[in-house]
């Protein structure tokens, strides 16, 4: 059996490939290489994929640079309501479908949760610099003696 070698090129060209979700066929006729030759050279560069099904997906995540807000989590959900009551739609869609409203449900309370926890750790920071400014206050205050030592109010 003759092995051709990789090129660099070829390499870039898959890498671009999985990122924009070609499948494994696709890639392997661009490339002029056998699906199992995909597949193999995927697990050697550890480009973190899962080959089944003859399809690519990335098992990496791309995690975005700001939040959803809940309002954009309720709008995914209502659109994966939505093109749920669609006629037709096959078994794989439903299940696409059920999981996105699933994660979007979830998100919007992992998200209430963080939020809050947000507050409560600036509520706290601001409590701990409003004790730090009255400890320092107390200390700046304090009669004291030559020695250094703090004074003791008289008896009287």
């Amino acid at each position: 059996m003759l092995h051709k070698f990789w090129t660099r090129d070829e390499e870039r060209i898959l890498k671009e490939l999985l990122a924009s979700g070609e499948t494994a066929s696709a890639i392997a006729a661009r490339l002029g290489k056998t699906n199992g030759a995909i597949y193999q050279k995927i697990r050697r560069l550890g480009l973190g994929v899962d080959v089944t099904r003859n399809t690519l997906t990335t098992t990496s995540i791309q995690l975005p640079a700001e939040l959803p807000s809940s309002e954009e989590a309720l709008k995914m959900l209502a659109g994966a309501l939505k093109a749920a009551t669609k006629p037709g739609l096959d078994n794989v869609e439903v299940e696409r479908l059920r999981v996105v409203a699933t994660l979007a449900r979830n998100y919007d309370q992992i998200l209430a949760n963080y939020i809050r926890y947000r507050q409560i750790e600036s509520h706290l920071a601001e409590l701990e610099h409003k004790y730090a400014q009255l400890a320092q206050r107390t200390k700046d205050n304090a009669p004291t003696r030559d020695n250094g030592q703090v004074a003791q109010p008289s008896p009287q």
